[in-house]
């Protein structure tokens, strides 16, 4: 079976209001945008890279998806409802992975040579994440709407928030305590806090003088 056949297999598997192979051909921009990239990569592999790159961004004008010609993508993959998703040069995506709407696959700006995520096999992104930077998420790994991950994921972990920090792996719940991912908003939350309790400590002290 080629790589087109277990995508259309992937919609019809995944999808509930997909009714038939025909209606996903005709009407599923995620697979539309599947198969150009599938032959934009095809052309840039043969060094047709400029018409690659030609290929790709008809697809992103017709699908508002853009897939990068030279990023690797394998088979059973599934864009669901894909509009704005982003998948960059160095990107590596394995087989029957699942990508929502406004899904990021980018780097951060500040690497070279591999600039984007690998995402391993049977893992799901869901709508609005951004994985930015070259690291690996792990093999059956979830990460929740919304999450930005900047570091690595792994296998069989549930991803959340902003940033992302593991919240169970294999159906485990993961103490906070054990989370490494910088938190800046937790963080500027912990200072205010700790503002108001000494702006009330100070003005305790001043009515207990005028008192």
């Amino acid at each position: 079976m080629s790589k087109i056949e277990k995508d259309l297999e992937s919609v019809l598997k995944h999808d509930p209001a997909a009714r038939s192979r025909l209606e996903v051909i005709l009407t599923y921009g995620g697979f539309h945008a599947l198969v150009m990239y599938r032959f934009a990569h095809f052309l840039h592999r043969h060094r047709y890279k400029l018409l690659a790159r030609i290929v790709s961004q008809i697809a992103k004008f017709f699908t508002g998806i853009e897939i990068h010609p030279a990023a690797v993508i394998g088979s059973g993959v599934f864009i669901d409802h894909g509009a704005g998703v982003v998948i960059g040069e160095t990107a590596v995506v394995g087989d029957n992975v699942l990508i929502y709407q406004g899904v990021t696959l980018g780097g951060t700006g500040k690497d070279k040579g591999k600039r984007h995520p690998t995402i391993e096999d049977n893992v799901m992104i869901s709508a609005g994440a951004k994985v930015l930077g070259p690291f690996t998420v792990g093999r059956g790994a979830k990460i929740g709407a919304g999450s930005i991950v900047l570091k690595e994921v792994p296998p069989n972990a549930t991803v959340v928030g902003v940033p992302g920090r593991v919240v169970r792996i294999d159906g485990e719940r993961v103490d906070d305590c054990c989370q490494s991912l910088p938190d800046p908003m937790g963080d500027e939350i912990c200072k205010l806090t700790k503002r108001v309790e000494e702006l009330e400590r100070l003005l305790n002290v001043k009515n207990d003088i005028d008192e």
